[in-house]
């Protein structure tokens, strides 16, 4: 059974009444899309989180980036209330907003300079026994293609977004933005040991512009072979992870 609730270094994410539990690769995509903000010095000013379950990635970029204003987006109402709960006792509750909604049918008053998303990772696969499971992981009501186009109807024209998907969808999700005119920036492709094969993409995104764009590629193992954390691993959870 998973803990009822998860300690870091600056935030406690209660996590009973959601679906989706905090995982080591959610983890790791927050701490990476913060290392991106810090390191790529992009300018944001608001961040948009889609299907932020318990409001684990919301609380990671806002510990790095404290002035900026996040809105998070639930569709489970039970996953919601907890992300707000987890909001109101973080240092940043002023800066977290939480909307219960279908991201689908709610219209936002203004563009957002970064998107991010942990979408379901699931389309016509096996399902679960328990509804708000299904909603979490299988992509029914949030397929890929619909995730783009709310990314593209709400993200400013030199905004970013990012994804963290299961590795087996890399070749699809490269022709789905190639069809919805968006560029990948990056690529990380993640192991869950250096003996294991990728398991998770982690993009970056970004509108298709004129010229050519590049990609960047990297990759990244969680484990070493005597099951410790790799240094690169450590580098990007320090600052997160209580005993690092």
């Amino acid at each position: 059974m998973s803990n009822s609730y998860f300690q870091f270094k600056q935030f406690t994410i209660q996590q009973d009444r959601c679906a989706m539990k905090v995982t080591t690769d959610a983890c790791l995509f927050g701490a990476w899309v913060a290392s991106e903000i810090e390191y790529g010095k992009l300018q944001i000013e608001n961040v948009l989180d889609i299907g932020t379950g318990t409001g684990l990635l919301s609380l990671m970029i806002a510990q790095k980036n404290p002035g900026t204003n996040i809105y998070a987006i639930e569709i489970d109402k039970d996953a919601a209330t907890q992300a707000r709960e987890n909001f109101d006792t973080s240092l940043w509750k002023d800066k977290l907003a939480i909307l219960h909604e279908d991201v689908k049918d709610h219209s936002f008053f203004e563009k957002f300079d970064l998107i991010i998303s942990n979408p379901p990772f699931y389309e016509k696969e096996l399902k679960s026994s328990t509804e708000n499971k299904n909603v979490a992981h299988h992509g029914e009501s949030l397929t890929l293609e619909k995730l783009l186009n709310v990314i593209k109807n709400n993200l400013n024209p030199n905004g970013d977004f990012f994804l963290l998907l299961p590795y087996k969808r890399n070749e699809e999700i490269k022709k789905l933005f190639k069809d919805h005119q968006l560029a990948i920036s990056k690529i990380l492709f993640v192991r869950q040991s250096v003996k294991h094969d990728y398991f998770r993409i982690i993009l970056k995104g970004k509108f298709k512009t004129q010229k050519e764009d590049e990609t960047e590629f990297d990759e990244i193992s969680i484990w070493d072979e005597q099951q410790q954390y790799i240094p690169e691993f450590i580098k990007l959870l320090k600052d997160y992870y209580l005993h690092l």
